[in-house]
């Protein structure tokens, strides 16, 4: 019951930070959804160096990873409105517009998780020590 209440906690303060986003970034309407898309790569970039920093060599609590990865970062994301703005696309006729909004999405999405981790394992590695004179 704890886990769900960490989960909840940082949902909440995902969706908060979502919905102060998308209030700076261009709204969807019927053009290309660039905002939404904004925000799940960050959420995707940040997840990936999240999980990979804090398994590594940050120990934090695992209540608390779940608090940050879990509630505020699945909070932060979106994938319904990814999904109802490609179907939106679509019904209004804009085929092309709905293809590369997917493309952009989905494979901008991976390409900055794999970043995200390639970054928390660069910063996880150890450094080679000094010499001394």
């Amino acid at each position: 019951m704890k886990d769900m209440l960490f989960v909840a906690a940082g949902g909440a303060l995902g969706t908060s930070a979502r919905y102060g986003a998308q209030s700076l970034l261009p709204a969807a309407g019927a053009d290309f959804p660039l905002g939404v898309m904004l925000i799940n790569w960050v959420g995707c970039l940040f997840l990936g160096w999240f999980f990979t920093v804090t398994l590594r060599s940050w120990r934090i609590r695992p209540r608390l990873r779940l608090a940050i990865g879990t509630g505020f970062t699945g909070g932060f994301t979106t994938f319904s409105t990814f999904a109802v703005d490609a179907v939106r696309l679509t019904v209004h006729d804009r085929m092309l517009t709905a293809v590369l909004y997917l493309l952009f999405s989905v494979g901008g999405g991976l390409f900055l998780t794999w970043a995200g981790i390639r970054l928390g394992t660069k910063m996880t590695q150890a450094t080679p020590k000094e010499e001394r004179l």
